[in-house]
């Protein structure tokens, strides 16, 4: 009994990591104002490129770089368009998780002559539990950046009155682009922790809806830090227990359908929105373009 529960509660921790870095990572942007609908697209790209470039050093922490890398620069393109050209966020972001679906297997055919994801990595090319340390360490720096220091409440003000931190001479869009990037960033370890710890290598589309969870759970956790992590774990325990559950026998001897059991975390996942949605209150800019006046 003991060891199964242990059994649990370590694979909820793992499969919690990259939900948790993603979330952290919509955290920054959407405290700005800025809705972050592309984590997914952020998550996929990061899991590229860390496996890709893992394979090319052998190095798991040049592979983390590289996913870190990927994000930023999906943020540096998320934020030129709803930022600088004041876009729809909603169809960029989304625009954003079609290219990311696309172009890493182009990259793959291109690279490695495979459309399905990138050769699998070696034992020592991969992470063990250095994401687990990474991902509580950004959580605790969050936190105590949001309530302690100057730019957290610049991110703050960005987010719930722009015209305020306007007029005591902070530059709104400056700090939103901060915050975007700094989430891209998290998105793209997410993602590095699937291809690199979670998994050996890079799959098509292996975010598998990931960026969407943690959107939820940011929004579950009322866009605060530690709210938002107890959310991502409850995640991850539904996603664990799937794992687990897989292959259980019902009473009369028949196995559960698989695909039955494989969407246990979204019907969790709609279940507890659909009970605090209502009750949620986003930043009141959030969406909303800022122009100076």
């Amino acid at each position: 009994m003991f060891e199964e529960l242990w059994a649990i509660l370590a694979s909820t921790i793992r499969v919690t990591t990259p939900l948790l870095f993603a979330a952290l990572g919509g955290l920054y942007s959407e405290r700005s104002g800025v809705v972050n609908i592309a984590l997914e697209g952020k998550m996929l790209v990061g899991a590229f490129a860390a496996a890709a470039v893992a394979l090319a050093t052998h190095s798991p922490w040049l592979g983390a770089a590289a996913g870190a890398g990927a994000g930023a620069l999906a943020g540096v393109a998320y934020a030129l368009f709803v930022i600088r050209w004041r876009a729809d966020q909603i169809v960029a972001g989304t625009a954003i998780n079609f290219l990311a679906i696309g172009l890493p297997p182009f990259l793959c055919k291109v690279l490695y002559d495979s459309t399905g994801g990138t050769p699998s990595l070696a034992l020592s090319d991969r992470f063990t539990f250095e994401p687990v340390a990474l991902v509580a360490l950004a959580l605790l720096l969050t936190w105590f950046w949001m309530r302690r220091s100057r730019s957290g409440l610049w991110v703050q003000f960005a987010g719930e009155h722009p015209q305020a931190l306007d007029a005591a001479g902070v530059g709104v869009n400056r700090t939103r682009w901060m915050a975007v990037l700094m989430g891209g960033v998290l998105a793209g370890v997410g993602g590095a922790t699937l291809s690199i710890s979670l998994s050996s290598s890079f799959t098509r589309e292996m975010s598998a809806g990931r960026g969407f969870m943690a959107l939820a759970a940011l929004i579950l956790g009322k866009w605060r830090p530690l709210p938002t992590a107890a959310a991502c774990v409850l995640f991850g325990l539904a996603d664990a227990m799937q794992i687990r559950l897989q292959g259980v026998k019902l009473g009369g001897g028949a196995p559960i359908p698989t695909q039955f059991i494989q969407i246990l975390p979204y019907v969790v996942t709609i279940l507890v929105l659909a009970g605090v949605v209502g009750q949620s209150r986003a930043p009141k800019a959030l969406g909303l373009s800022f122009r100076k006046a």
